[in-house]
């Protein structure tokens, strides 16, 4: 447990109250319209965004993750948070195509992209599993807090994982967006400091740079300073074919939407940049923070292993980080560490309950059952459906243990089948929706048969994640390709209208040359009237 003196409950005291107050603040702007409250009016700068970028991707379970793969790989474990530069491609193609749709949702886009039937199945099919999928995220990053309160003050894991979402909900539910993105703002600026003065403080107590190589060489563990410490083309850990698929997943997810599930909460902060640029600026720079973050949190985690190095359960050493920041910080500062926790966990928390209100309002309510709806009605059907994701995620929160698995499954194993189909919705025209919803349903039954069922039942052995990913491509070509083909195009009206105006990459040949017959594009395919230049 951990001692706490009065310095330290004033830190955490005035952060509370700082956030708290950051939704009274803005919540006569969040109650103005539906635009407001989940994309505060589309006029954000830049600047806002991308720290929300940040402050989002840093959540309680990050350290945990990070520090779970760090402490079983050693530095090369730093290339299982690299999916995230997935981001670098998208701030230049799949970022500025999303935002010129002025879609709210990917749930939305799908509406604009593909049409008929098979567009409406599509909306209500992704909206209910961002629906599901945020109270799953809200369940686990609840959880990872419940753990941290535990090792802190010895309280029962549901205290931890109730009690400060329960507080962050207060401003989510006042302000919506603009509660969440002013707060994220704050939050970043403290999560940072403080991740940096833990990750250095704790490289000091071990000894320092040169202490810790000694100290790994001593454990003939020198081996986890190389990042490329390959154990063979196939085989043990870290194979090159794993290095190859994570290439692949990162550099060539960002030509897509919904490659990774974080796509999702980014697109609301694309949509919410006042133009393309800052759309784009957002995701590049929140980005960069995330990949100096993790780089700064792995030579951490390498320093609490030279001190730790025989911990063998996983629940154990996830807890790593947080323990040089709470054994070894000066009385007063551990106030201070638990206070950036708590921004680290708010900022994830509102993100999500105000992502998956977006989903359950503006994608199931607003455009299936209450299409007349006024915009006061449109705001407290979101601010019901954020109490609701906030119960949900109780439930979900007190059903993990371990946080790395659950982590990595839902990060790309339950995204592997429909990783390909997610680039090509963006990049090929003949891609209908049809194969594309083929695609989801298909990924659900074979993601949970590859990875959990027919290994259970010996009919093929466990595979290495890796393997698992490039299985479930495999599989879920055999399914969405033939339905692609076997069913008709979408209607050209309807492609002509997307690509004038999202102005896709890729293969769009016959959509292109259609709209330059209608006198729609000019010879350099920018719309000749009625589409924005900027960006």
């Amino acid at each position: 447990m951990v001692t706490f003196h009065t310095l330290d409950w004033i830190w955490v005291i005035a952060f509370l109250v700082l956030m708290i107050g950051a939704g009274a603040l803005f919540v006569h702007l969040g109650r103005r319209s539906e635009s407001d409250f989940f994309l505060a009016g589309r006029g954000l700068p830049w600047w806002l965004p991308a720290s929300s970028v940040y402050a989002t991707h840093t959540a309680t379970d990050t350290p945990m993750w990070v520090t779970g793969v760090i402490y079983r790989y050693g530095l090369a474990g730093i290339w299982y948070t690299f999916f995230s530069a997935w981001c670098a491609i998208s701030a230049f193609v799949s970022t500025r195509i999303f935002r010129r749709s002025l879609a709210y949702t990917q749930a939305e886009w799908n509406t604009l992209r593909f049409g008929g039937l098979g567009a409406e199945l599509l909306r209500g099919w992704i909206s209910g599993w961002q629906v599901f999928m945020n109270m799953f995220i809200l369940g686990w990053v609840g959880m990872a807090m419940g753990k941290v309160c535990n090792y802190m003050f010895g309280w029962e894991i549901w205290i931890g994982l109730v009690v400060f979402s329960a507080v962050c909900a207060i401003y989510v539910l006042a302000a919506g967006y603009w509660g969440v993105v002013m707060a994220d703002f704050q939050q970043g600026v403290i999560a940072l400091a403080v991740i940096l003065i833990v990750s250095f403080w704790g490289i000091g107590v071990a000894g320092g740079p040169a202490v810790i190589v000694e100290k790994l060489g001593d454990l003939g563990q020198s081996w986890r300073l190389n990042p490329f410490a390959f154990t063979g083309w196939w085989q043990g850990d870290f194979p090159v074919a794993w290095f190859i698929t994570m290439l692949v997943i990162a550099l060539l997810g960002g030509f897509g939407m919904g490659t990774s599930i974080d796509w999702y909460a980014e697109a609301q902060r694309i949509q919410s940049a006042r133009t393309v640029r800052d759309a784009s600026y957002s995701i590049w720079w929140g980005t960069a923070l995330v990949l100096i973050r993790n780089s700064v949190w792995a030579a951490a985690v390498l320093a609490f292993f030279v001190m730790f190095p025989n911990i063998t359960e996983a629940a154990d050493y996830e807890l790593g980080w947080f323990r040089l920041g709470f054994d070894y910080l000066p009385v007063g500062m551990v106030g201070f560490f638990f206070a950036a926790i708590l921004a680290i966990h708010l900022s994830t928390i509102s993100t999500h309950l105000n992502l998956g209100a977006l989903y359950a309002t503006r994608d199931l309510y607003h455009h299936y059952f209450r299409p007349q709806a006024s915009q006061r009605e449109l705001i407290w059907v979101g601010r019901m459906t954020t109490l609701i994701l906030l119960l949900g995620s109780f439930l979900y929160g007190l059903m993990m243990e371990e946080i790395t698995s659950w982590l990595i499954f839902a990060l790309w194993i339950m995204a592997a089948g429909i990783w390909l189909p997610n680039i090509l919705q963006v990049l090929w025209w003949r891609f209908n929706s049809w194969g594309y919803l083929a695609s989801w349903i298909a990924n659900l039954g074979l993601s949970w048969l590859v990875v959990w069922i027919l290994p259970a039942l010996g009919v093929i052995p466990d595979l290495q994640d890796y393997q698992q990913f490039w299985l479930l491509m495999i599989l879920g070509a055999m399914v969405y390709l033939p339905v692609t083909f076997l069913t008709r195009p979408e209607n050209m009206d309807h492609l002509v209208k997307y690509y004038v105006m999202s102005r896709p990459l890729g293969f769009w040949g016959p959509v292109k040359r259609e709209a330059q017959l209608r006198g729609l594009l000019g010879k350099s395919t920018a719309p000749i009237a009625g589409v924005s230049k900027e960006g």
